[in-house]
């Protein structure tokens, strides 16, 4: 990669994990590439993946075994009381927990890790419409608030280590555009983090991949588009999850190669998982090399996969099992073997704080064959200009079932389908992150994209009240203008501030940080709240041939 360059971030963050029970909880903060503690040690992630599998659906499209629903493993102080003295066995300062509910408490989970001296480093997407869809990624108002309302929710907390913005959104060359989109998201939970002073790390994880587009992937992830040697757009925390190590392997057959690809990386790295499933019981042998000299000049540790057990199509994951009734709990050989891995386990001290310098933001990589991100991101998702559109929109989505989300996507198909017949186009609500072009509308929730097509078709069809109906899911709304002109200028200027960046703004009486409700109605937070947000699966969206083919348009209406 490339040269190494060092950064002293001054992240405040919840403290690390000495080596007993009762070891305060210290600031870490970030120079450059490497993490220290309050008192100038080094620190490393010595964790474990915490986080019972929700409900998987097997299918061509879900190679992965995702899941589609999950369990909040902070949520319930009694498990997570009965987890901590297995926790303490194994050695961890750290749990990844990948999905969470910001409406529920977190209190006791949270209080009882952090007397422990375990940090949390926490997801915030959620299972299909709560993630950034790799087939059809963009970056929304309703994506944005799930994320800041659960960093809202967590902020009381000081032993949040990080906050993931995407785990393996880009999985080949071929979607590396999706990159834009995460790189977006990076930066405007940065500026959230910033205006709260959190000093909670941003990072993502990784699929272990083909360097021809990991490295790219990493480095632009971590540079700056602006070339001004800021990092408000980096992320801070680079994850790789890597199973490149099988049973009792070595350095130089399993992560020599790894070690050399990010011999100069410019941010903090960790292995986001491990422990490749294919020999079991796992012997955890790598552990070893990771806390290592050989490998800590550039990682700081890893988290081991998983604690409970996980399906996955590599196999079958997990160190303990839970009784039925969720009062005991049962180790096995994976368990015990990575115990005696941690407890054997002994980092350098080293650089010291003081020899770490400060890190530099170098420019972005360029685009290629296999390379196809643009340095143009994705503005910061604006509602009160979203929420001013939908309220001047002609034709108004009213779903006329509850379950919503499995309509947008075919109405969407329906209603750009009809457009591209009449000669136009739904190009203002595309995204490309290749071009680095963004529709005008393609930052707002589904459901306005929705409205603002079906009013696209409505004018076009001389505004005919049966052209609003999509099957009695839209309706006429009485107040908006009834001309493609006046439509355009409301349009128009509406949309005037829905482009840059800005500061994201915590939804209309959302729980400030403090406790206290928030009564911003503007800025680019959103009136829905996290736990009851819902919105189209993008995956949907695919269909919409018409808008790959429309590309960008310079209009917002493109049918008088």
């Amino acid at each position: 990669m490339r040269a190494s360059s060092r950064f002293v971030a001054g992240l405040a963050l919840a403290g690390a994990f000495l080596t007993g029970v009762d070891a305060a909880i210290q600031t870490v903060t970030r120079n450059g590439r490497y993490l220290y503690t309050a008192d100038g040690n080094r620190f490393y992630i010595k964790g474990v993946a915490y986080q019972e599998q929700g409900a998987v659906v097997a299918s061509a499209s879900n190679t992965f075994l995702e899941p589609s629903t999950f369990i909040d493993p902070l949520a319930n102080g009694t498990a997570c009381t009965r987890d901590l003295p297995y926790l303490q066995q194994l050695g961890v300062n750290a749990i990844r927990a990948y999905s969470v509910n910001s409406s529920l408490n977190h209190d006791s989970c949270m209080q009882t890790f952090s007397n422990a001296g375990i940090y949390t480093i926490i997801d915030l997407s959620l299972p299909g419409n709560g993630s950034m869809d790799r087939d059809a990624p963009s970056w929304t108002t309703n994506l944005l608030d799930l994320y800041i309302e659960t960093i809202n929710v967590f902020s009381k907390y000081n032993n949040v280590l990080a906050y993931n913005v995407g785990n393996e959104v880009v999985i080949a060359a071929n979607g590396t555009a999706a990159a834009t989109f995460v790189k977006a998201a990076a930066r405007d939970v940065k500026a959230y983090l910033n205006s709260i002073n959190s000093g909670a790390l941003v990072g993502y994880a990784s699929i272990d991949a083909d360097a021809t587009w990991l490295d790219p992937l990493a480095n632009y992830l971590s540079c700056d588009p602006s070339g001004s040697n800021s990092g408000a757009a980096a992320i801070d925390l680079f994850g790789l999850n890597n199973y490149e190590w099988c049973g009792n392997s070595t350095f130089e057959a399993s992560y020599a190669g790894v070690e050399g690809q990010f011999a100069g990386y410019n941010v903090a790295a960790y292995f986001s998982e491990f422990g490749c499933i294919t020999s079991p019981p796992r012997l955890w042998t790598e552990v070893g090399a990771l806390l290592s000299s050989e490998m800590s000049p550039v990682w700081s540790g890893g988290v081991a996969f998983s604690y409970f057990p996980a399906a996955s199509a590599q196999g079958q994951f997990g160190m303990v099992t839970i009784s039925p009734d969720g009062s005991t709990v049962t180790t096995s050989s994976d368990f015990t073997n990575l115990q005696s891995q941690y407890a054997a386990a002994s980092p350098p001290n080293s650089p010291s704080q003081s020899a770490a310098g400060t890190a530099s933001y170098p420019s972005c990589p360029q685009q290629n064959s296999t390379w196809l991100a643009s340095n143009t991101l994705p503005p910061t998702p604006n509602l009160a200009a979203c929420q001013c559109l939908e309220n001047n929109l002609s034709c108004q989505f009213t779903p006329s079932t509850s379950n919503y989300t499995a309509i947008v996507g075919s109405l969407l198909d329906y209603a750009c389908s009809l457009i591209g017949q009449s000669g136009g186009s739904c190009s203002a609500i595309s995204s490309n992150g290749t071009t680095g072009q963004y529709g005008a509308v393609s930052e707002c929730d589904p459901t306005i994209m929705l409205s603002y097509v079906m009013s696209d078709y409505y004018i076009a069809t001389g505004a005919n009240a049966q052209s609003c109906s999509f099957g009695g899911n839209g309706t006429v709304n009485s107040k908006a203008p009834s001309s493609a002109t006046a439509a355009n200028s409301a349009a128009s200027s509406c949309l005037a501030s829905a482009s840059g960046t800005s500061v994201p703004t915590l939804p209309a009486g959302a729980p400030s940080p403090s406790g206290s409700s928030s009564s911003s109605g503007g800025g680019s937070g959103s009136s829905h709240s996290a736990a009851s947000i819902v919105f189209a699966d993008a995956r949907t969206l695919m269909g919409m041939g018409v808008l790959v083919a429309a590309g960008i348009a310079s209009g917002l209406w493109t049918i008088a």
